[in-house]
């Protein structure tokens, strides 16, 4: 249970933190049922089990939102990236965490001032001028500072709040043990996966707060549109770049939501819809390195209709294999293909061979053939993908870290798209980008250099079996040869079996310790100290010794 899981005292404070929200939000079964509630009582710890009514009225998923809301910045990027995994929640779900927002009251100049002197190694007025001290933006994890340099150049520095790592980090060893608990104690929601959504959350929220990664990431997506000036990402100044300050030029653009503005500017919102379109496209089938949260706030509108991407702190990394998969399901859905569509969803299955394979291809003809005949034009490849998803959560199915996170973002890019045109035809503008894609993938050129890498990884192996025959035969000459078998549904059985027999060892101690306390009390001939005998005494001592050297094996083991 959790208290066994908690150790160190600032966990146990935070626990209290997330039970008490989680109960005024309504979810007071949920704390009982992971052990949260009763661990912090057994601490001593007040906990107030009512939730207030016009809470409890309200629908799970806006409650859910709202909670994450109050537990702050890492529960926000949780939810953020819940909002993500269309394979696994509804879109009534997928809404309210679409809705988080992540703002947070601005850092005080003087604290965003000393990190800087530590970064910059001198007092950030030596580097840049007109400084500004209001910031443009302020986010759970940074805040964003105009300045200038000392050519005149306008620039934005996004520094990483002071102390905020720690903070993250804190909460992200909570979420970890939270996770394994609720995987092991709330079996009605492993369908959830709630290990693998920690892990991948951990893992992104480490990327997003080192900013060096994100000026990377930013330069390989401005070297991939380099001979395409439509297209403009901001440069980085890498002279004062970092984990915690990224330096890139000011964008003056006008912002995606403010679709009045693009109007007065006169710019065309049907060619800044395509050529958006086009960009992430390319990004996604192409390049394999994509902007994984193309909202309107990362999105600005430019003079000439050039777009401008900001924010890629949140990408998405496709291999070769992986894009060509991405290209024959997209173009299966467009052109009716439902054995196509079919295979790619069972190639994606993450290993469940429990799905069963005939009853989804039955399901998916029936779906692809409800749009057979209907025009591109008409076509919304978005909701197509939505309906998708929620086939693939009837069948029990859960797509890749990778492919969920891609296909949130090509549903938000047609949301985008929408906005600016409402008659923007994203299947039209996709079929020839992934028409080229599946050609390319079967040019003589891509067929010899994946014969070669083959060939490569065959000549490796080839080269390393003598060696690992070899050494499998020392193995077995020593008696050293070992077959290891792992059976996942006896984990939660072996755990159980392993708690009864510390509790009956307990008991057994116990039961001994008493014993001997009345063997003790029961002999009085020949006192020796205080009316007890000797031997009785030095007997029960030694079982008090030994009674505690088990419980102190018992605790070390439960720790392990």
């Amino acid at each position: 249970m959790l208290w066994q899981a908690i150790g160190a005292a600032r966990d146990l404070a935070r626990a209290q933190e997330i039970a008490t929200v989680l109960i005024r939000y309504g979810f007071s079964d949920l704390v009982r049922r992971v052990g949260l509630g009763a661990a912090l009582e057994r601490a001593g710890k007040v906990l107030h089990w009512r939730a207030p009514e016009e809470l409890a009225r309200e629908e799970s998923p806006a409650r859910v939102r709202r909670a994450l809301e109050e537990l702050g910045p890492t529960f926000i990027k949780l939810g953020q990236v819940l909002a993500t995994r269309v394979d696994l929640f509804a879109p009534e779900w997928i809404a309210e965490f679409g809705k988080l927002q992540d703002a947070a009251p601005a850092a005080p100049f003087e604290a965003i001032h000393a990190q800087l002197c530590e970064d910059l190694g001198e007092p950030p007025e030596t580097v840049f001028t007109d400084l500004r001290r209001e910031p443009l933006a302020a986010a759970s994890l940074a805040q964003v500072h105009r300045a200038r340099l000392a050519d005149g150049r306008e620039v934005v520095l996004k520094v990483r709040r002071p102390g905020i790592r720690r903070l993250v980090e804190a909460d992200l060893h909570l979420l970890a043990r939270l996770a394994d608990i609720i995987e092991s104690e709330a079996p009605d929601l492993r369908r959830y996966r709630p290990r693998e959504v920690v892990r991948e959350f951990t893992l992104s929220l480490r990327r997003e707060l080192d900013f060096a990664a994100e000026c990377r990431n930013a330069e390989r997506v401005a070297a991939h549109f380099a001979d395409r000036p439509e297209i403009v990402i901001p440069r980085i100044h890498w002279a004062w770049c970092g984990e915690r300050l990224n330096v890139q030029d000011y964008v003056d653009g006008i912002p995606g939501r403010e679709l009045t503005r693009v109007d007065a500017a006169g710019l065309d919102r049907k060619l800044l819809a395509r050529r958006g379109a086009a960009a992430v496209l390319k990004m996604m089938l192409e390049d394999g390195l994509f902007h994984a949260d193309p909202h309107q706030g990362n999105v600005f509108y430019l003079p000439d209709n050039r777009i401008a991407f900001i924010d890629f702190g949140m990408v998405g990394r496709l291999s070769e294999a992986r894009r060509h998969e991405v290209a024959l399901l997209l173009y299966g859905l467009v052109s009716g293909d439902s054995a196509a569509v079919a295979e790619v969803l069972l190639e994606w299955r993450e290993g469940d061979l429990r799905a069963d394979a005939e009853r989804l291809r039955r399901d998916i003809d029936v779906f692809v053939d409800q749009y057979k005949g209907v025009p591109l034009k008409r076509l919304d490849l978005g909701a197509m993908l939505s309906d998708l998803m929620a086939l693939l959560r009837d069948h029990g199915l859960v797509l890749p870290p990778d492919l969920s996170l891609l296909i949130k973002a090509f549903i938000t890019l047609e949301g985008l798209g929408r906005q600016l045109d409402p008659e923007f035809d994203i299947a039209g503008e996709a079929r020839p980008l992934l028409q080229q894609a599946l050609l390319a993938h079967r040019a003589p050129s891509a067929i010899a250099r994946r014969s070669l890498r083959s060939l490569r990884a065959m000549g490796d192996l080839l080269a390393g079996l003598p060696q690992d025959l070899s050494d499998l035969l020392r193995a077995g000459r020593r008696g050293k040869l070992q077959l290891q078998i792992d059976v996942v549904s006896l984990e939660r059985a072996v755990d159980q079996l392993d708690r009864a027999i510390s509790r009956m060892t307990i008991g057994i101690v116990t039961a001994a310790l008493i014993i001997g306390t009345a063997i003790v009390m029961s002999v009085m001939r020949d006192p020796a100290f205080g009316g007890l005998h000797t031997i009785g005494l030095l007997g029960f001592l030694g079982a008090v010794c030994g009674g505690l050297w088990v419980l102190l094996s018992i605790w070390r083991s439960g720790r392990k």
